[in-house]
């Protein structure tokens, strides 16, 4: 068991790198968001228009964010040397609401190179764990030295009002911190108020601000056993990397959405000044009026308003050298035409369909889609091959939290079912069923890839036994597909003709 000054010490190391992570999650967040800065543009530039394209953005981030998640869905699990998904942990699932909420620890994930689960048991309820996806900005697990799998500990950490709050998890125990707001989290936005508290704080204030204190609870000790020997936190890496961490899927977006947005703001500059026709006119004086005083008495002369020009139409030529010159309004084209090549290199780079980008439909056949969006499904699958390891141990701490030791055993090699990260019409989807059942496919393996989820499937398996005892005609064909002979099985049985009578 660990001593206060270990866990102390454990927390401090973990809460460091955690805020060293936290400015690329935020900055990837915020560009999910559409928060992009005007970058890549000269000096000048940016003086003059930096803040007029302020609130802009072209937000590519977002699509390349989504296009996975909306083929990322959880179906069931299944323990080893199971031949159906396990009812109750797909009840844990659905009544802590995951089907939903693993939607937002997946794109978490893909924004910020991971995500977290977290289980724990409810003492009002054993039979059902409380189960939650974390955000990547509270939560850190570290690892056993050389490992990537066993866990030592990890820490979730957050704010609430005016106090910071961190729980530490560790194999056998669980601690609880807290200390008063010491500045917070964004310090880049909250940097000026965060130095007026400095400044305010009288001495050792600020110190004292730093420190984690027991956070004393009158319902529970601190620490708090852990029942179940193991962290109960798991990380959902993103791209892992087997010597350094995890890759986020929008961290090579950002530089190409900057370039996009410094093009379309100097595109709306361009269109500004250059994309009407131009005139200019040579050899001639600036169009005088006479200035009247209020007596309607002629007392000088001022220049002609030249937007005026621009509404009425209307000038006046003096001077016999006068011409008027003019070139066509400039073409914009090259612009859309660079926005065009970079979005093309995001689709690439990430394989996201460009159909998902430039939102044109070419009158393409139904295999050609499926071709254009192979990368994005090869893309899907690895990261359901990464989630689906965390899943799996997730698993395996909710049978622990249940206190289902053999069934956690089993969920160590079990397997996590997915819906299908392809997109098909029924139409072909069904072709392709009729065709494996013909080759001796089962009827609930092809239900589970049609896409219902093993709960649907043992439903629908029901009803068609409820039909097939109310239809003994379709019962009696089932049989003679199986090979058995009628009156087997509850069929009916077929009188032997009488030797010398017609049979007919």
């Amino acid at each position: 068991m660990a001593t206060l000054a270990q866990a102390l010490e454990l927390v401090s190391l973990l809460e460091g790198e955690l805020i060293r992570r936290r400015s690329d999650i935020d900055r990837h967040n915020d560009y999910y968001r559409g928060k992009h800065p005007l970058r890549f543009a000269s000096q000048e530039f940016a003086k003059f228009h930096g803040e007029r394209y302020r609130d802009f953005s072209d937000n590519w981030v977002q699509v390349v964010g989504d296009s996975p998640i909306e083929r990322m869905a959880v179906t069931g699990f299944k323990a080893a040397g199971e031949l159906e998904a396990d009812k109750d942990l797909w009840e844990v699932w659905q009544v802590n609401g995951l089907d939903a909420d693993s939607q937002l620890g997946f794109l978490g994930s893909v924004l910020a190179a991971r995500s977290f689960v977290l289980v724990w048991g409810d003492p009002d309820d054993p039979e059902m764990p409380v189960v939650t996806f974390e955000d990547a900005g509270q939560c850190i697990v570290a690892y056993e030295p050389g490992s990537r799998r066993h866990r030592r500990a990890a820490l979730k950490r957050w704010q609430d009002g005016n106090q910071d709050f961190a729980t530490l998890y560790l194999p056998h125990e669980v601690w609880k911190f807290e200390r008063p707001l010491a500045r917070q989290d964004k310090s880049p936005q909250m940097a000026d108020v965060d130095e007026a508290m400095r400044l305010w704080l009288p001495p050792g204030e600020e110190r004292r601000r730093s420190i984690w204190e027991p956070r004393e609870l009158d319902t529970e000790p601190n620490p708090q056993p852990n029942p179940m020997g193991v962290v109960p936190m798991v990380e959902l890496p993103n791209k892992p990397m087997l010597v350094d961490e995890p890759i986020s899927d929008v961290a090579g977006v950002v530089p190409m959405q900057d370039a996009i947005n410094l093009v379309w703001a100097q595109l709306f500059t361009a269109s500004d000044a250059v994309s009407f026709p131009q005139r200019v006119i040579m050899g001639a004086e600036r169009p005088m009026i006479p200035k009247l005083n209020a007596a309607g008495e002629i007392i000088g002369k001022q220049p002609v308003d030249l937007d005026k020009f621009q509404v009425d139409r209307v000038a006046w030529i003096t001077g016999k050298d006068a011409r008027i010159d003019s070139w066509p309004a400039a073409n914009l084209a090259m612009y859309t035409g660079i926005i065009e090549v970079a979005v093309g290199h995001l689709a690439a780079q990430t394989r996201t369909p460009q159909h998902y980008l430039i939102g044109k439909m070419a009158n393409l056949a139904e295999g050609a889609l499926l071709a254009a969006e192979t990368g994005l499904v090869k893309r899907v699958d690895e990261k359901k091959l990464w989630s689906g390891q965390g899943l799996r141990e997730v698993a395996r701490l909710i049978a622990l939290a249940r206190d289902e030791k053999a069934k956690a055993k089993a969920m160590r090699a079990g397997t996590v079912l997915w819906a299908d990260s392809e997109s098909r019409s029924h139409s072909q989807l069904a072709d392709s069923l009729v065709k494996l059942k013909d080759i001796g496919f089962p009827f609930e393996w092809l239900a589970l890839r049609y896409g219902l989820t093993p709960t649907e499937v043992a439903d629908v398996a029901e009803m068609r036994e409820r039909e097939m005892e109310l239809d003994p005609v379709a019962a009696a064909s089932r049989l003679l597909g199986q090979g058995a002979p009628l009156g087997e099985g509850g069929g009916p049985e077929l009188e032997e003709p009488v030797p010398g009578e017609d049979a007919a």
